[in-house]
């Protein structure tokens, strides 16, 4: 079997063949004359033919050489194609997220992962609803709150909706759950200190009393479904991020009511030009928040 022509010769062929001169060919190659002569008859001894005709103005390609160009830019074409392709397959996907819709979010990420290697994300945590993709780098965010106006693509994946939730063993215990105004003699869990969740769940439904017994604060909603679901105490959570709790068996519903606020969770983009993998990435995460 013949031994294949070396890359770096094809390519001195192919910058040579571009310009028909050798000084100019060693000029975009950052390389001496006399090495991108040397180059050529070598490729030219291996082949066994000329590929150009030495001329006093210059050089010119010989029915070989012509023969070759087309077959050597087709070559590093597909080469060019490969690096930006599989560059782009490789690249991480920058992702921020407030830590609030974290046991929603992750165990999704995870899925994602074992389904799609080949477009892998980062996550980046934050106590901060937003972003501000004018000055953070990130692909995509999730955020909380109401609409936002900033980002060029927008995307919606649930509203926030505020239910009562607990251990399952609590309702089993000495104290019942079975009117509201059972909740006054438990502990409630706030995921805030505002006590905003707590308060508004109670007046839509129609609760006689004010959350003023024992009551525990947290940073994170986190933290209160952890608590909850030891039985300390009954936690306001949102129902869309629970699900899986729910579903498992670690907390459970004292109440039917659900309390829309207005608020919901958003996929924003900075821009309608996603990179490679993006688009599918939340699509996915989209068809993941409806089911």
């Amino acid at each position: 079997m013949k031994r294949l022509p070396p890359l770096p010769a094809l390519h001195t062929f192919l910058v040579t063949a571009q310009h028909c001169n050798f000084t100019r060919a060693a000029q975009h190659l950052h390389i001496t004359q006399g090495a991108v002569s040397r180059q050529i008859a070598g490729l030219e001894e291996q082949l066994g033919y000329p590929l150009f005709q030495r001329q006093a103005r210059g050089l010119s390609l010989t029915r070989e050489g012509q023969d070759w160009l087309p077959r050597v830019q087709q070559v590093f074409a597909l080469i060019e194609q490969g690096v930006r392709e599989v560059g782009a397959r490789t690249a991480t996907l920058q992702l921020k997220a407030p830590t609030c819709v974290m046991r929603w979010l992750l165990p999704r990420l995870m899925e994602w992962q074992a389904l799609r290697p080949d477009v892998p994300v980062e996550l980046t945590t934050t106590v901060q609803h937003g972003v501000d993709f004018r000055h953070e780098g990130f692909d995509a965010a999730v955020v909380y709150g109401s609409p936002p106006a900033q980002g060029s693509l927008v995307r919606k994946l649930f509203d926030e909706q505020l239910t009562p939730v607990c251990a399952p063993s609590l309702l089993q215990g000495g104290m019942p759950l079975e009117r509201v105004e059972d909740l006054a003699r438990h502990m409630l869990l706030h995921p805030s200190r505002d006590e905003r969740d707590w308060r508004l769940w109670l007046q839509a439904a129609g609760a006689a009393f004010e959350p003023q017994g024992r009551r525990q604060h947290f940073e994170t909603l986190d933290m209160a479904m952890a608590m909850a679901s030891q039985g300390t105490g009954v936690a306001i959570g949102d129902w869309a991020l629970i699900g899986d709790d729910l579903r498992s068996g670690r907390l459970c519903m004292p109440f039917a009511l659900k309390v829309m606020t207005g608020k919901g969770y958003y996929l924003v983009c900075p821009s309608k030009s996603l990179p490679p993998g993006l688009g599918e990435l939340l699509e996915w995460l989209q068809a993941r928040a409806s089911l």
